[in-house]
């Protein structure tokens, strides 16, 4: 009960204070804007409600976007991961690239992920599928690695196999950590989905904002973020449930 009382309560004052804030124009007094620019939390809500057909028709883009693009992750992930955990040659060579993708900023490959894969869905999974893929792959790989070296010595001396030692040591030792990597990708699975209608797609909640935003429609636009959030948590809290029934002895 704890564990949702105190952020509730902790979410339950900060929108107040938003909403005093705001309604009293002391957030764009203080940032020397126009009032119409600060929604309250108040006409952020009645904006989610009266347009709730668009959020709707948007967000269910960005979801099929957020599922395919992480599931091409997690499959790429989880294979590499253990490629790179059986041969030694592989992880020398592929670790040190993988970590240098993700000091290349996403903006700037977008671009040309467009002129590549063509204005449409495909650029905005492959964004998706690379913010994702890192997570994945270096969190199952330090799994897989983590296996007490006394269990492997004692399935070895039960005259197992190294697949019979995969899968029933290094496998269950890992999953936890794969799990952990899954729920930080498909937090920021919703980022990368952003980046990819800003760049390359005509509908879906990160177009809606941007142009919601151009057209000073700051409360829908607001709007769009809620949603956006909640399709996170949804997508973290969905993985995390499946984690606790498949990781049953942690």
């Amino acid at each position: 009960m704890k564990r949702w009382l105190l952020p509730t309560l902790l979410l339950a004052v900060l929108i107040g204070a938003w909403q005093i804030a705001a309604s009293t124009g002391a957030i764009a007094e203080a940032l020397h804007i126009e009032s119409f620019l600060v929604p309250s939390p108040a006409e952020i809500a009645e904006s989610l409600w009266q347009s709730r057909s668009l959020l709707a028709e948007n967000a269910w883009v960005t979801v099929r976007e957020v599922l395919f693009g992480f599931g091409c992750a997690l499959v790429a992930g989880l294979g590499f991961a253990v490629a790179m955990h059986l041969f030694e040659t592989l992880r020398l060579a592929f670790q040190p690239l993988i970590v240098a993708s993700q000091t290349i900023p996403i903006f700037v490959i977008a671009p040309i992920l467009v002129v590549w894969l063509g204005f449409g869905i495909g650029p905005t999974l492959a964004i998706i599928a690379l913010i994702c893929f890192f997570p994945i792959t270096v969190n199952t790989l330090d799994g897989l690695g983590s296996v007490d070296v006394e269990a492997t010595k004692m399935m070895r001396t039960l005259d197992a196999s190294r697949r019979q030692i995969l899968w029933r040591v290094e496998v269950p030792a890992a999953l936890p950590y794969a799990f952990s990597g899954a729920k930080i990708a498909v937090a920021v699975a919703v980022i990368g989905a952003v980046f990819g209608e800003l760049a390359a797609s005509g509908a879906g909640l990160g177009r809606l904002i941007f142009q919601d935003m151009a057209q000073l429609q700051t409360a829908r636009a607001f709007a769009a973020v809620v949603v956006l959030s909640a399709i996170a948590i949804g997508f973290f809290g969905l993985i995390a449930l499946a984690e606790r029934r498949v990781v049953t002895w942690r």
